[in-house]
């Protein structure tokens, strides 16, 4: 059998990550009543992958065995089975399977499916986001050293991960004031005729306008590659032996920048907290789980060319998870998605280990191994991402116990019969009453759902009329929620007034959708945090609540939140719309051509500003397209 389709979502909005809480697959119902006994015995004795389906064709799991028979066959032998799996198998109302060849296509498909349909008695990484790395395209003359995300089939060199965007932002603040990269981007190198800020502030060598040679840039790059690389006592010699190269023949400048250099190199290595000296080519890494009764916590510590570059936490979530399950889970489903490093360091064995290792060896293109530590440097490492683990989870704990405070706080303070369990706030942003978009943004027990976060853009309107505004992102929202795309919530807040207020009854009361309690958050007389007053729907008097309450502070939490992802959609938007629509308008003037013009001149100003002749310069535009762009741009000319 093949694998489980999947329903198209064609929803409208812009998302801060995946939909990780609806996993419906679109299948039918199974046909007949499932018979386990019939089923088992028609099962093969191979390697396979298979699916366990409710009643409404909902797959609840899956699974890979290397006997499709004899694992099945365990699910429906209730007297062996632990509590929480036999809760699962009583749901189950038909099961599905996957021949294939070998355990590693087995994970590989198990991984794949995972991804796809995200069951709810799997384990499911929270997280699935790529990691930042440092990027330089050696190919250039005059690389730059860069922030990167995305695919790591890109010319040049990547550097980590490294476990946060903060991390990478450091390591490239230390590496500008070192070596003096350029970091901007190639269009405005490459228009440059004077140094900018970054050359001003000594952060930059001001190679665009030629006040540094090839060679000698690139001999800035291979330090601060070698340094990426962990060689620092290597640079400290070679920066060593140039300074005195350069006092011999005198040219003490020169050498005072690379005396400089030196001391701040040394600083860099001083600052490290945790580092291998006895393994500058040291990359791994250290992965340890904490668990609580029905919470885990799985950290990955980042070794990278001897240099601890921080750690990563993460909240896998099962309704089943037995403690031992979580890792070769984890293991499975962060490797798979990205480049696994010659080592990983863990806490006890996996199941299914050589296929594991086997896959991600093919993947990587080299050796990669699974290593269990008894003495030396790694157990410092396993121990110390143990401890980072269990500091997380207990983090974690004490932050679910201030959210649940709060929310028990916010049903009192507006009358619920309990605790609100979901929360939607919506907020609109625009400039003028240009290009107007409306969010959504979701808070539950844990805090923020960012999966959940819903953008809106709002097209046929007045400019400038948020009622109107609100109302269709209202309409749009809750007639999918109404249709069963999601989960209605507890308490709707709406970022205004009576007026919004009245438009979110309105709404509400034309697609017969009831919430326990609605209310508008609006701002004080002075605008001032602690001011708000809240109108609850149904209620004339508004409710004002002390600046210290509980209450009060998640509500202006929320309320804030969804007002920064508004603006971030409306300011995204607008960048777009301001660079990029006025050339797609021009006939005959196609996504490569409007490349080519920006790499070219740096910015549609720059692009206004040319004349016709200069725009015929640029590769593909001919003079025809040339005169039809400058009309476009010109149009009173």
């Amino acid at each position: 059998m093949g694998a489980a389709g999947s329903s198209g979502d064609g929803d409208e909005k812009v998302r801060d990550a995946g939909d990780g809480n609806d996993h419906r697959d679109g299948r039918a119902p199974p046909a007949a009543a499932f018979e386990p006994r019939e089923f088992v015995a028609s099962l093969p004795n191979r390697p396979g992958i298979y699916r366990m389906l409710g009643a409404d064709g909902t797959i609840l799991y899956v699974g890979k065995a290397k006997n499709l028979k004899s694992r099945v066959a365990s699910y429906f032998r209730p007297d062996q089975l632990h509590p929480k799996v036999a809760a699962m198998v009583r749901q189950v109302a038909g099961c599905e399977i996957t021949v294939v060849n070998s355990d590693t296509e087995a994970l590989i498909l198990e991984y794949n499916l995972i991804k796809k349909h995200r069951p709810r008695y799997n384990i499911l990484l929270r997280d699935d986001k790529s990691f930042p790395y440092l990027y330089v395209n050696t190919s250039q003359d005059f690389p730059r050293l860069a922030y990167y995300r995305g695919s790591r089939r890109v010319p040049g060199r990547l550097f980590g991960p490294y476990p946060n965007s903060r991390a990478v932002r450091e390591t490239l603040h230390q590496l500008q004031k070192l070596f003096k990269l350029r970091n901007c981007e190639d269009s405005y190198f490459a228009n440059r005729s004077r140094p900018c800020l970054q050359h001003q502030i000594e952060r930059c060598s001001a190679p665009c306008v030629g006040l540094i040679g090839r060679d000698e840039y690139q001999a800035d790059v291979g330090t601060a590659i070698a340094v990426l690389e962990g060689r620092n006592d290597e640079v400290a010699i070679e920066l060593g032996r140039r300074m005195e190269a350069h006092a011999e023949r005198l040219e003490y400048e020169k050498a005072a920048v690379l005396r400089d250099q030196l001391a701040a190199l040394k600083q860099v290595q001083a600052d490290q907290i945790v580092s291998s000296t006895t393994d500058a080519d040291l990359d791994l890494d250290v992965v340890a789980v904490a668990a609580e009764p029905g919470e885990y916590c799985v950290a990955v510590m980042h070794i990278r060319g001897g240099r601890n570059l921080g750690t990563t936490n993460f909240f896998p979530r099962s309704a089943l998870a037995e403690d031992d399950a979580v890792l070769s889970a984890f293991l499975a489903q962060y490797y798979l998605a990205r480049e696994a490093p010659p080592e990983i360091v863990i806490e006890h064995a996996v199941d299914d280990s050589a296929a594991l290792i086997a896959t991600l060896s093919e993947r990587a293109g080299r050796r990669v191994t699974l290593h269990r530590p008894s003495r030396g440097m790694k157990t410092r490492f396993l121990e110390l991402t143990r401890q980072n683990a269990e500091q997380a989870l207990a983090m974690r704990a004490a932050t679910q116990v201030s959210v649940s405070a709060a929310l028990a706080a916010v049903g009192a303070a507006l009358g619920m019969a309990g605790p609100p369990r979901r929360i939607e706030c919506f907020d609109i942003s625009h400039t003028g009453g240009e290009l107007t978009v409306a969010s959504c943004v979701v808070f539950g027990p844990e805090g923020p759902l960012k999966s959940d976060y819903r953008r809106f853009n709002i097209d046929g309107l007045a400019p400038g009329d948020d009622y109107g505004a609100m109302r269709q992102a209202l309409t749009r929202r809750y007639r999918r929620l109404k249709a069963g795309e999601g989960v209605l919530p507890d308490l709707l807040l709406i970022d205004g007034g009576p007026g919004q207020l009245a438009q979110a009854a309105e709404v509400l009361t034309e697609l017969g959708v009831t919430l326990p309690r609605v209310a508008g958050v609006a701002k004080g007389a002075d605008r001032r945090p602690g001011q708000e007053r809240l109108f609850l729907l149904g209620e004339e008097v508004p409710t004002i609540l002390s600046a210290e309450s509980r209450a009060l502070h998640l509500i202006q939490r929320v309320r804030d939140e969804a007002h920064r992802f508004a603006i971030t959609g409306h300011r995204g938007r607008r960048a777009k719309a301001r660079t990029e629509s006025v050339l797609e308008e021009i006939p005959g003037l196609g996504p490569r051509k409007r490349r080519e013009l920006l790499k070219r001149f740096g910015g549609l100003q720059a692009i206004a500003g040319a004349g016709i002749e200069d725009l015929t310069q640029v590769h593909g535009i001919s003079r025809r397209l040339a005169e039809a762009i400058y009309e476009h741009l010109h149009p009173t000319a």
